[in-house]
């Protein structure tokens, strides 16, 4: 049994002007298991050589045979350091995204940090991603002998039932502002159905992809949008609880996702949700037990807004969905203990092979 799981996190994991769902995960599953957490800060994957130093004296300094867990926009870039303690520490990667798949890299940088993070996933002991999904892409992708790769989905918070508005017209999408969550498409499909009544909040960080938010406020002002498109920024907290609480729709856009936290938490608040049939995001939207799906998977957002706004009957039929499929949803403390038995197979003779 394990007794002490370090965890090695990104340095701004507290920061909430540019909240993540890594940064939530990673703050929510140490606690449950009780980690000991270091911070390491640095401009992850591509830190400078201060941050490289940092933390390699970080790992030098677990003894021998120490379970840590690292998460991988420390890890994945920086083979080189990690490799280096790779053999005497019982050491899992946790991945939350391929670090090429971030819309928007050059080729030539995509290529680098793609190739880096394949040579710290090798050296790894194990690797621990956040879906089935991304399990079976980092190891088809990376060439991963897929006895080493585990899913550890992260849990969702019990909440109250979102009122929504009595004409179905607010939409809600949360993500960071940047090009891999594809407000861009999301505020072209608004434009495609501008004859209808609806208001949309973006919410998420403004300071991850400063020149995709300038380009997003463009298309906005271009489209005659600003009075009903809102970029309102990060929230946390009772303000974040009060955007769910005033959604009729939830709305992710993502080019890709390895899970999509904030699906889950639309469906604990009984939302809706319309996204991309991308990626994890299938498996994270999942079924009611009735085998309905509580939402629209497409790449077709304006047809679906279309529908969504104008078919009382789609909007009762979804709601239903998603109030069932509420009920199935797993909490964090579940979710923590089976990290928890991910991270004990560690002490496994065979994962010391």
């Amino acid at each position: 049994m394990i007794t002490v799981i370090h965890f090695v996190v990104p340095g701004d994991i507290d920061d909430r002007s540019v909240p993540s769902g890594g940064n939530v995960y990673d703050r929510r599953m140490g606690t449950a298991l009780g980690a000991r957490e270091v911070a390491v800060t640095g401009t992850w994957p591509t830190p400078d050589d201060t941050a490289r130093q940092e933390l390699a004296n970080v790992l030098a300094g677990f003894d021998d045979d120490a379970t840590v867990l690292i998460d991988g926009l420390v890890a994945c870039g920086v083979p080189e350091v990690v490799a280096a303690h790779a053999q005497r520490l019982r050491l899992a990667v946790l991945v939350h995204l391929p670090l090429a798949d971030e819309t928007g890299l050059v080729p030539d940088l995509a290529a680098d940090l793609d190739a880096r993070e394949r040579q710290t996933l090798r050296a790894a002991t194990m690797v621990i991603t956040t879906s089935p999904w991304a399990a079976r892409r980092v190891v088809s992708h990376h060439g991963l002998d897929a006895s080493r790769v585990h899913a550890a989905p992260p849990g969702t918070d019990p909440a109250p039932l979102a009122l929504g508005s009595d004409g179905g017209t607010r939409l809600l999408c949360v993500a960071a502002v940047t090009r891999r969550k594809g407000q861009d498409r999301l505020v072209e499909a608004l434009a495609q159905v501008r004859d209808l009544p609806f208001s949309c909040e973006l919410v998420g960080s403004l300071r991850r992809d400063s020149e995709f938010v300038l380009r997003l406020n463009a298309m906005i002002k271009e489209h005659g949008l600003v009075d009903r498109i809102t970029l309102a920024g990060p929230k946390t907290g009772a303000e974040l609880d009060a955007a769910y609480a005033a959604a009729d729709l939830f709305v992710l856009p993502s080019h890709t996702e390895t899970y999509g936290m904030v699906l889950t938490e639309a469906l604990a608040r009984g939302l809706p949700v319309l996204a991309t049939n991308v990626s994890a995001i299938p498996e994270t939207v999942g079924q009611a037990p009735d085998g309905t799906v509580p939402g629209i998977l497409t790449w077709q957002f304006a047809d679906a807004l279309r529908s969504f706004l104008t078919d009382e009957d789609l909007r009762e039929r979804l709601r239903a969905s998603a109030h069932a499929r509420r009920a199935t949803l797993t909490d964090w403390d579940t979710a923590a203990l089976h990290l928890r038995d991910v991270l004990a197979e560690l002490e496994e003779p065979a994962c010391r092979t």
